[in-house]
């Protein structure tokens, strides 16, 4: 190494940028998580810095620049802009000691700005010694992934009752107490939401001297793994994916995204296939809550958004009826996906000022969703599962006076290899589908914009 990586304590002590434009805003964001006092060297300030000192968040002094200006602070970014003023103003903060930073000048710098991850009281730095800053940057949204948002929560609440550790767990029981805290239950409680249960979980545990004995409670997510591409995943779903014991999912998860999970995860497919019954409802639901009364963590993984169209209703009630806790992570749903793809927004202001999601799916003897209500000017609808009853409900949208030459994107394999999108018209859409042999997984999209007009109602009829 040609860099010591190490960390510098700011508190009570100042951090001095000399400079007031656009590098010294950049550096000032940087510093401003920090808890130093801010000093800014600069004639004038641009809008950004001018407010952090309005708000009393920097201090801005004027003036001709000198020596003293640096002496005693923690460290020093000289960022005017101008690399001769920099190299100048890089001999003065030498000259009192400081350690020096200037900005694209990595011959004049003493020290470098890292990559950060913060979930404060915990950071992670990634440097390249300037040689790769692009590098640092991948690096660090892979450890943003990885990292939960919620774990800087947590480890200050663990700083909090380190004290009460230390009086009442015994030392040869301590580490066994900090692993529980933070594989088990606790943290577990605490990134999904219940931070007053992990804390009430430690307290306990520390009263009673230890980490309590007992099996490990077991827990199940639902999540969305989004319409196929795997980098739609939210850092959440990635988090839960690494942390499952067992994953369940679904025929339409892309396998790249099971590639996201622990190698020793298991695996189960529970796909459903249109016309097969081979994995009911009430046997996944019995499936996944048996799984986690082992103890187990259990993912229950679903394309798209488990919320939408996803059964996640009857899969909630089996874990809460069960007494075992579940989340729902949500995914990118298919039709956000498919609007992305085709760099097309799903509402226009003033024209399509209303969203239908809807389905062409239903339980077996139920009758099918009313879409004749859905189509009114002014509207966007997406069908889910409708391939099949494309007929029907062709039929029902133009019976409601929906223009039979009104186009209509069917998007299939959304975000998959083999991604594509067929434009055909109301009227078209079942001989469309038939032609282009679409019979899987699609949505058909249309919208009705409010400038044109309904025609006259047609009787309801079977589109041949």
């Amino acid at each position: 190494m040609k860099s010591f990586p190490m960390f510098i304590r700011t508190t009570g002590r100042r951090v001095i940028i000399a400079g007031g434009g656009e590098q010294a805003a950049q550096k000032a964001r940087l510093l401003l998580k920090t808890d130093a006092k801010l000093i800014l060297l600069a004639d004038t300030l641009d809008p950004e810095l001018q407010t952090l000192v309005a708000e009393g968040r920097a201090i801005h002094q004027h003036g001709p620049i000198a020596p003293g200006d640096f002496k005693g602070a923690a460290m020093a970014f000289i960022a005017t802009g101008c690399p001769a003023v920099d190299a100048s103003l890089h001999a003065l903060a030498q000259e009192s000691g400081v350690l020096v930073n200037v900005v694209d000048q990595p011959a004049l710098c003493d020290i470098t700005t890292p990559s950060i991850v913060d979930r404060d009281p915990v950071v992670v730095a990634i440097g390249t010694e300037g040689t790769a800053p692009v590098l640092a940057r991948a690096i660090k949204t892979r450890i943003e992934e990885q990292l939960d948002p919620r774990l800087g929560s947590f480890a200050a609440l663990a700083g909090r009752l380190r004290d009460r550790v230390a009086a009442r767990v015994p030392r040869d029981a301590r580490r066994a107490f900090w692993r529980w805290a933070f594989h088990e239950t606790p943290w577990q409680n605490h990134k999904r939401g219940a931070e007053r249960d992990a804390a009430q979980l430690l307290k306990q545990a520390i009263e009673v001297g230890g980490a309590p004995q007992t099996p490990r409670q077991g827990q199940i997510a639902l999540v969305g793994a989004g319409p196929g591409a795997r980098d739609l995943l939210t850092l959440r779903a990635v988090e839960r994916l690494q942390e499952a014991d067992v994953i369940f999912y679904d025929r339409l998860v892309d396998p790249g995204v099971l590639e996201l999970a622990r190698r020793d995860a298991e695996r189960v497919f529970v796909g459903k296939v249109v016309g097969a019954t081979a994995w009911p409802q009430d046997r996944i639901n019995a499936l996944i809550v048996a799984e986690a009364l082992k103890g187990r963590r259990v993912v229950r993984l679903k394309s798209g958004d488990p919320a939408v169209f996803g059964r996640a209703t009857e899969e909630l009630d089996a874990a809460r009826a069960a007494g075992i806790p579940i989340e729902l992570v949500p995914g990118v749903t298919a039709v956000s996906g498919a609007a992305a793809a085709m760099g097309r927004s799903l509402t226009l202001r003033g024209q399509t000022d209303t969203l239908v999601l809807t389905t062409g799916q239903c339980r077996d003897g139920d009758a099918a969703p009313d879409w004749q209500h859905h189509a009114r000017p002014g509207t966007a609808l997406a069908f889910y599962m409708s391939v099949g009853h494309a007929e029907q409900i062709t039929a029902a949208l133009l019976a409601n006076g929906m223009p039979a030459d009104l186009p209509v994107t069917i998007a299939v394999k959304v975000t998959q290899d083999g991604e594509r999108f067929v434009e055909t018209t109301i009227s078209a859409l079942a001989t469309t589908l038939a032609s282009e042999q679409i019979k899987g997984s699609a949505v058909i999209m249309v919208s009705w914009p409010k400038d044109i007009a309904r025609v006259a109602q047609q009787p309801l009829r079977m589109m041949a």
